[in-house]
């Protein structure tokens, strides 16, 4: 569903609110907009929920925001041109998606997964106006991505849950947890968990976060 910059299928709030919450998901590389979607009906019923579907098809329901070539020197090896205009898109399209159904930034709930993550960091840290709540989970921080003019940017509003496996086999630990560092050089605001399981989300992992969403919406 979109005629929009990205494709995307949606859940329509199920509690009216002045001035209704937007959350956005974004998906991790070989997956599609279903993936996180399938957590939508134990979120809060006041959020408009925009699961967003990544452009590159890779083939039988898989999509990424941009490539990885797995055999790139020193490991994995983002294609870093790709996923600057995967994240400009992004951030296109938060607008496109604020004038549609008429949400505010200060509301707007960004809520990645891996490949996905590693955008909603990039976007919040460009785009600091378009965004306010960042749930970030199980991705990490690319410097190649982020602003030349970090330093001078306004973040004093943005918040951030960030989460991360202690066994993680995809994304390390150790390059997740250098993101609290990071933002606390910004002044950003942030949680950091890390929780016993691998490249995935532990059931109390997700309490956490839901829990951190609905303080937010308070």
């Amino acid at each position: 569903m979109s005629d929009l910059a990205l494709e995307y299928i949606v859940r329509e709030p199920k509690k009216k609110v002045a001035k209704q919450p937007l959350l956005l998901m974004f998906h991790g590389y070989g997956s599609n907009e279903q993936d996180l979607f399938s957590f939508v009906d134990e979120l809060p019923d006041e959020l408009l929920i925009i699961s967003v579907q990544a452009p590159m098809f890779l083939g039988m329901g898989a999509y990424a925001w941009y490539t990885i070539n797995f055999d790139g020197v020193d490991g994995k090896f983002s294609d870093i041109p790709e996923a600057i205009e995967a994240r400009n898109t992004i951030g296109e399209f938060i607008t496109q998606i604020q004038e549609k159904y008429n949400c505010v930034p200060e509301n707007t709930f960004l809520f990645g997964f891996s490949q996905g993550t590693i955008l909603s960091y990039s976007v919040a840290l460009n785009f600091p106006e378009k965004v306010k709540n960042i749930v970030a989970l199980s991705g990490h921080i690319n410097a190649e991505l982020m602003p030349e003019d970090i330093e001078t940017k306004n973040y004093q509003h943005l918040d951030f849950f960030i989460s991360h496996g202690s066994v993680d086999q995809v994304i390390p630990v150790t390059w997740a947890n250098k993101a609290p560092a990071f933002l606390k050089e910004l002044n950003i605001k942030h949680s950091y968990q890390e929780y016993p399981v691998g490249h995935g989300i532990a059931p109390q992992n997700f309490y956490d976060l839901k829990q951190w969403i609905v303080d937010r919406l308070k």
